[in-house]
């Protein structure tokens, strides 16, 4: 069982998890409620961690993590001359729907 990393917060701890299991990946994210020793203890202690039980998983799981935190932002421009960008599939001018 090897750490992977940290997360900033609990919810993005557990979205990475179900990332990495839907993957394929087994992986476990440990110290949920650490948080509240911060002040006590290091804050950079507290944060909750990302584990993977596999140690030869290790390089695919931190794959499909930097691929996570790198996604590549779709841009379009609507048909009012809008343009869009980010996750969004309207037009938040006119409301028309992204081209296909």
């Amino acid at each position: 069982m090897r750490r992977l990393t940290r997360a900033p917060n609990i919810a993005i701890g557990a979205l990475w998890v179900d990332i990495l299991r839907q993957a394929g990946i087994a992986a476990s994210m440990q110290r949920y409620f650490l948080g509240a020793a911060a002040g006590e203890l290091p804050p950079d202690q507290c944060l909750p961690e990302i584990w993977v039980t596999h140690d030869e998983q290790e390089a695919q799981a931190q794959t499909v993590l930097r691929d996570l935190q790198h996604v590549q932002q779709r841009r379009w421009v609507c048909a009012c001359g809008e343009r869009v960008e980010g996750g969004f599939e309207s037009c938040w001018a006119c409301g028309l729907d992204m081209p296909a």
